[in-house]
């Protein structure tokens, strides 16, 4: 998540007279700052929002101990009872989740992992259904410094009926089937 999300295309699409942009300088200048979310949601709401620290590359030792140390006692308090049932988990596959590491700590912690067929970027819930609205939403925003940036998202997540975290599940479903049944090929959205 930027600090700041400019305009989208449509939204700068406007008609303006040439007296106005003759007098304007254009300079373009990188985003001051962002910061990397994951999240982790169900049918119901989100049950752990993970704000990556400054500097820190997602390695698999600290997927792992996000997994244990944040994702399970989360599960516990929101969710009680969850982890004596079945406990699916669909992440994209990029390394830090496919580690052996990683592979022994969901086996410990009883996580079932569903398979995410290679190159399948279209079937991570979280890109596909969270991430655009939520952009959508801080669009021409600008933000001091990451807890602002935090502050909004957190905002967002909290006031988004549960119905949207539902519709995500089903489109989920509909997208993995879909793909399961194309043999992995690339799903039209």
């Amino acid at each position: 998540m930027y600090h700041y999300e400019p305009e989208s295309k449509r939204q700068s699409m406007q008609w303006k007279h040439l007296s106005v942009l003759a007098n304007k300088k254009f300079k373009t200048q990188s985003s001051s700052g962002k910061v990397m979310l994951a999240i982790f949601w169900d049918v119901n709401s989100p049950i752990l929002m993970h704000f990556q620290e400054k500097g820190q590359t997602v390695t698999s030792a600290r997927y792992s101990d996000m997994l244990v140390n944040e994702l399970k006692p989360a599960m516990q308090s929101k969710r009680q009872g969850l982890l004596s049932k079945r406990v699916l988990l669909l992440h994209n596959n990029a390394c830090p989740r496919t580690a052996a590491y990683t592979v022994d700590t969901l086996h410990t912690l009883k996580f079932e992992v569903l398979k995410h067929p290679p190159y399948s970027p279209d079937l991570v819930p979280s890109d596909f259904h969270s991430f655009g609205p939520m952009k959508e939403h801080l669009r021409g925003q600008k933000f001091a410094d990451d807890s602002k940036v935090m502050e909004a998202v957190q905002s967002w997540l909290k006031a988004t009926p549960k119905s949207f975290f539902l519709e995500g599940t089903r489109k989920l479903v509909d997208r993995w089937t879909k793909c399961v049944v194309k043999q992995g090929d690339y799903v039209k959205r």
